[in-house]
């Protein structure tokens, strides 16, 4: 007659010996993704996060600086650690629609995102752009937003093309916190 109890009982003591061993998996740790998951496939279907972020706490929002007609918030996406959005605070979908102050405000914004990414983060360049409706791929086509994504030039690797992954080294929080205390007064 087999023990297989005890067989049982030995590989669960054998398995417990085994936190922090290496197996040939990697993994990457991105606690920060949750709230992409927990948001569902369709997390911009109730409300506009652009609308709704200035009503929450600059940590709760994610706002790195809040301006009269525009605000900089990061991108609960992020391409890169530190990928921001400038938004006007009123709801136009295209930039076409935005009045002077705003487009003033968000070009000025835009400009002050810049350094303070250069400063906090030395990166080595920039992406900036708008997508302006679905077809042209904005993930949220009712609001205005233009993405400052900061670029080095060691960001490229095989995980965004091979993988589908992007590795994000900073959380949000502490990346929101950083460009919010480097922020001009």
């Amino acid at each position: 007659m087999t023990t297989e109890p005890e067989q049982t009982d030995a590989a669960l003591v054998a398995a417990s010996d085994l936190p922090g061993v290496p197996d040939e998996f990697q993994r990457l740790w991105t606690p920060h993704r949750m709230a992409y998951i927990q948001a569902g496939p369709e997390p911009h279907s109730e409300q506009c996060p652009f609308c709704a972020a200035p009503h929450k706490s600059d940590e709760d929002g994610l706002i790195v600086h809040r301006g009269v007609r525009a605000y900089v918030l990061l991108n609960l996406f992020p391409y890169n650690s530190g990928h921001l959005l400038v938004c006007p605070y009123r709801h136009i979908p295209t930039y076409d629609q935005a009045d002077a102050e705003e487009v003033a405000e968000i070009g000025a914004l835009t400009q002050t995102a810049m350094r303070v990414l250069r400063e906090t983060s030395r990166c080595d360049g920039f992406n900036i752009g708008m997508n302006q409706g679905a077809v042209a791929g904005a993930g949220v086509a009712g609001h205005l937003h233009q993405h400052v994504v900061p670029r080095w030039a060691t960001d490229a690797n095989f995980f965004p093309i091979i993988a589908r992954t992007k590795a994000l080294p900073q959380l949000l929080g502490d990346v929101r916190r950083s460009l919010a205390d480097a922020w001009p007064l």
